[in-house]
């Protein structure tokens, strides 16, 4: 199935309507990213449990408390703390990227990434993705580091982190230590990856 859509497009110095076809898929509805705000943090430990939580399990599971400990931590950037709302403004996801190094460099950790249960397969997660890399690449960032699979996370532009001389803390992580260069890269940056402290009690 297709769905017309109908864009402003600027030709010749005037305003004309264009007609696009899309495909029916992605979100379908009102989706906002915007920074953390101070009334989400609630929020986004509920949307973060959901989302990697066993169901029915009663404690919370280790990424919504990594979430609450790099708020508290100095790696914490307030910039790169983005949340996915509806148009009611409930929240729907989440991203969060620290301050990580490679080597003395500073980077960008990046995770954990939440989408709530209800809502996932409807392209939220993918524009959290967008939005925290272009925000990471707009405020000068070198890089962004993940820890996950590669078959998804290759489309954001990710690409394992040997290809650029950068280890994972860990040996055993090579084949899902991925790396996303930004506009700031310089080759130089090469060397041990280091985590913002929070994640070493994980």
């Amino acid at each position: 199935m297709w769905r017309a859509t109908i864009f402003r497009v600027a030709t010749a110095g005037a305003a004309e309507n264009r007609l696009w076809r899309e495909p029916r898929t992605g979100h379908r509805g009102v989706v906002l990213i915007r920074r953390e705000a101070a009334g989400d943090v609630a929020a986004i430990r509920a949307v973060t449990a959901a989302a990697f939580g066993a169901p029915g399990a009663a404690d919370l599971p280790a990424e919504a408390t990594l979430v609450d400990e790099l708020r508290a931590d100095g790696a914490w950037l307030p910039a790169l703390s983005l949340v996915a709302v509806d148009g009611a403004g409930e929240v729907m996801g989440h991203v969060v990227c620290t301050r990580g190094h490679v080597g003395q460099a500073p980077v960008l950790a990046l995770g954990p990434l939440s989408v709530r249960p209800d809502t996932q397969r409807r392209g939220v997660g993918s524009a959290l993705m967008h939005a925290v890399l272009g925000a990471g690449d707009a405020l000068g960032e070198p890089l962004v580091a993940l820890l996950g699979s590669p078959a998804y996370y290759r489309r954001f532009g990710f690409r394992l982190s040997d290809e650029y001389g950068i280890t994972p803390p860990r040996p055993q992580w090579q084949p899902h230590f991925q790396v996303r260069v930004l506009s700031a890269y310089r080759p130089e940056a090469r060397g041990t990856f280091t985590y913002p402290e929070p994640f070493d009690r994980t």
